[in-house]
């Protein structure tokens, strides 16, 4: 051809191949990511065949991981972040100084430098964002809070390694670099101005970006144009992810997921998350074909050991560390274990730190493979973890005497005061949940001097129910242990106000268990899960869409 057509060549290979083998694992009953990472395997340079453009899919894949970023944030505010601080900050610096000793320790083993070790471990310890907002996205978790403590955890992590990328060049000769660091700024010069680019994007978006862009996209739904309204999400996505980066040096995706949250102000944000979903889902798979284009199957062969080992400590290694972490900071089991399947994976940060490593002389190329290698296999490896939560703590509870102590251990939120009033222990209504909705219905029933019974995995937010003189609860609505103490065998109704679609059948039947006659009304965002629960488990369920469109019709029939 007359022209180059690189960027043609990739995108047609990459989704062509992708689709075909996401497909055909799909029908093997694997997770369609195994096909796309495999797609990518022979598209890279390290297979036999045509080779795809690795420059023009890692740029791609950027993109994917901007808009995915964006659309978390149209769904996480500032107060669900909040939230999660106090499980999700401490958590997430104590596993990621865990994940790094074990990596680092595992490369001293092998003889590396200081250097080295420290790279790599640091490396271990970040977990890819888009891997995990895929499977929770996938699993209905990612509006629950369980899913809001995972996703905040990532946020810190993100943050952690912008400073990391910031401050290891400058510690580079210091750590063993082949570099002089003639020219450099002192460390904490360089350090100060980290935190101040950081300190400084935050503020601008939090404070001039929540006025600023709901303002500009209300502008625009005025003209009444559908292609600029796509065109103002998309553009507020990348332009946003790109200028943080370029003037705040912080990471596309940390840059896109606050962009996301200040447009969430906006009342159209809905509209924003569905008009940029089918570019979120192709760019996402463009990632994972990147991912595969980077890995030498050679390695597997010529290291198998190393690789393995590399692998236990990003799968049990973290995981480990993150469920006791959790576990200390009195959250249930159930959390977790969701959490540590979370961030049994690497990516997008690892692969980065990597790169910055060997282009400063501190980590050996065989470490960049082992990296690639480890990645590649926790990915793949990633939806099996997150399927084996349930049986894995029903096995837990059935056989372990320190499982079952984490369940019924002595926590005053974890049952109600003796002092508790009479009418919210009987014939009262147990309203999982005290989110948005939670909060709405709750207002109703107080409202009409109906008595309730919340039950929240949110300790803060207990803690903030009880002190309003709330009857509250904390715990696992899924456990009966947790329903019992909301006094559930004497209730009269179970509302359950969260996006949990994994555990609400779980609700049901230990509800009815111990309560036959209770009646149950359920919460849903899918209309195929509304339907099975409505055939199956005979409970009210109410669809968002299908409310809202009832209430629209209703108003007009009024007129």
């Amino acid at each position: 051809m007359p022209h180059s057509v690189s960027l043609i060549n990739t995108l047609a290979a990459g989704l062509g191949l992708a689709l075909i083998l996401g497909f055909l694992a799909a029908r093997l009953r694997l997770p369609a990511l195994v096909g796309y990472l495999i797609a990518g395997v022979i598209l890279g340079p390290f297979t036999p065949g045509f080779v795809a453009d690795a420059g023009i899919a890692a740029q791609l894949a950027e993109i994917g991981v901007m808009l995915l970023m964006f659309g978390v944030g149209l769904h996480f505010s500032l107060d669900d972040l909040l939230a999660v601080r106090k499980i999700a900050l401490p958590g997430a610096l104590v596993q990621m100084a865990v994940a790094t000793l074990l990596g680092g320790a595992l490369a001293s083993w092998w003889g590396w430098s200081l250097g080295g070790a420290l790279v790599f471990g640091l490396a271990l310890s970040v977990a890819s964002t888009v891997v995990l907002l895929r499977a929770l996205e996938s699993l209905g978790l990612l509006d629950s809070f369980t899913g809001r403590i995972a996703v905040g955890w990532l946020v810190v992590e993100d943050l952690a390694m912008v400073l990391v990328l910031v401050l290891l060049p400058p510690l580079g000769a210091a750590l063993g670099s082949g570099a002089t660091g003639a020219g450099a700024a002192p460390l904490w010069q360089t350090l100060g101005l980290t935190l101040l680019q950081v300190g400084g994007f935050i503020f601008l978006m939090l404070v001039v970006g929540r006025r600023v862009f709901p303002w500009l996209l209300w502008q625009i739904t005025r003209t009444g144009s559908r292609e600029l309204f796509t065109l103002c999400v998309v553009a507020a996505a990348v332009s946003i992810a790109f200028a943080s980066a370029a003037l705040f040096g912080v990471s596309f995706a940390l840059g896109a997921f606050f962009a996301g949250m200040v447009m969430r102000e906006s009342e159209f944000s809905h509209r924003a998350a569905q008009e940029s979903l089918p570019l979120r889902d192709a760019f996402a798979v463009l990632f994972f074909v990147s991912v595969g284009m980077l890995f030498d199957p050679s390695v597997l062969i010529e290291r198998p050991l190393q690789v393995l080992a590399v692998v236990l400590v990003i799968v049990v290694g973290k995981s480990v560390a993150a469920c006791a972490l959790v576990l200390l900071l009195r959250y249930p089991l159930g959390t977790a274990l969701t959490v540590s399947a979370s961030l049994a994976q690497i990516g997008e940060f690892s692969f980065i730190l990597a790169a910055l490593g060997v282009s400063l002389g501190l980590l050996p190329q065989e470490g960049q493979s082992l990296l690639l290698a480890g990645a590649l296999i926790s990915i793949a490896t990633n939806p099996l973890w997150f399927g084996l939560i349930g049986p894995l703590q029903k096995w837990l509870h059935a056989r372990s005497r320190l499982a079952r102590g984490l369940a019924e251990r002595d926590d005053p939120l974890a049952e109600l005061p003796m002092s508790t009033d009479a009418k919210y222990l009987s014939r009262q209504a147990v309203l999982v949940g005290y989110g948005r909705v939670g909060r709405r219905i709750a207002a109703e029933l107080a409202a009409h001097d109906l008595p309730f019974v919340v039950v929240e995995q949110n300790r803060e937010l207990v803690e903030k129910l009880r002190a309003e003189g709330r009857a509250a609860v904390w715990g696992d609505a899924a456990d009966a242990a947790v329903l019992i103490q909301a006094h559930i065998a004497r209730a009269r109704v179970l509302v359950v106000a969260t996006a949990d679609a994994i555990n609400v059948r779980q609700m049901i039947g230990t509800s009815r268990a111990l309560n036959p006659a209770i009646q149950t009304v359920i919460r849903s965002h899918n209309e195929d899960e509304a339907r099975l629960l409505t055939e199956e488990a005979e409970t009210s369920v109410f669809l968002g869409e299908h409310e809202l469109a009832q209430s629209m019709a209703r108003a007009v029939l009024n007129r």
